[in-house]
């Protein structure tokens, strides 16, 4: 088991070990969860952005909705 500890600002060090595993570089972002008393950091990669493209399940609908106004905004331009 790895440990680290906080700062007083409130900062973690990730160790080595745990980032070269995790493929985490300077800059990686990511998103911080609370589950009852734990805390999970999870890397916002391309890959997690893959799992999560069908929560919202709206069938192609959103995409349309944004193409329409894409256009409306370019027939508003040209």
């Amino acid at each position: 088991m790895t440990t680290t500890t906080v700062t007083t600002k409130g900062q973690v060090v990730i160790p080595a070990e745990v980032r070269k595993r995790m493929n985490l570089k300077k800059g990686t972002r990511l998103l911080v969860l609370e589950r009852e008393e734990e805390i999970v950091l999870k890397p916002i990669t391309p890959s997690y952005f893959a799992k999560v493209a069908g929560v919202l399940q709206t069938k192609g609908k959103l995409t349309k909705a944004l193409l329409e106004e894409r256009a409306k905004d370019r027939k508003k331009e040209g």
